[in-house]
């Protein structure tokens, strides 16, 4: 059964400054815990990469104005890095959220599952990591999309869900 949840406009509970660094990347004014670390990218194609307390990541990736595909396409191609234990369809077992925030179009899933990422090169699908999570956003905006991707074992997206909540909550377009 497939879970949407259509937000016309979400106030994101206030991220304190002590908790939290702002961040500018590609267009975009964001906040992210001050506990996640901002490390180079590992590709071109990331515009912006934080490790995730303990053993996850979130990436920000930007392929221009207009550029890197439909919504959609990549939220399906994304969830079906996942494969259920009980055999039935991931998009099934996904939490798909709709919200506008500051006037930014964010859809995000939450997905969990074994997940078959995509190989260094993007040369096929990596070996199954049982029990990891998904948590993923596409950003629409007058310069975008944006896309925002975090992974990591389904404990550490556990604690991470929040962060991530707050920063989507508090993106801005810059200019």
């Amino acid at each position: 059964m497939l879970r949407t949840v259509a937000v016309a406009l979400v106030l994101a509970a206030p991220v304190l400054a002590a908790d939290a660094v702002r961040n500018e990347a590609v267009g975009l004014r964001f906040s992210v815990p001050r506990k996640w670390t901002r490390v180079p990218a590992a590709s071109e194609v990331r515009a912006a990469q934080w490790k995730v307390p303990e053993d996850g990541e979130l990436v920000l990736f930007y392929f221009g104005k207009g550029k890197g595909g439909a919504t959609q396409d990549n939220l399906d191609r994304w969830i079906g890095q996942f494969t259920q234990p009980d055999g039935r369809p991931s998009r099934d077992a996904t939490v798909t959220t709709i919200r506008t925030v500051n006037g930014l179009r964010v859809t995000s899933v939450d997905v969990a599952g074994s997940y078959r990422g995509m190989q260094v090169g993007g040369s096929g699908q990596a070996e199954p990591k049982p029990d990891w999570r998904m948590l993923a956003a596409v950003v629409e905006g007058e310069d975008g999309p944006w896309f925002f991707k975090a992974v990591a074992p389904a404990g550490t997206m556990a604690q991470a869900k929040s962060g991530l909540d707050a920063v989507l909550g508090s993106l801005e377009p810059h200019r």
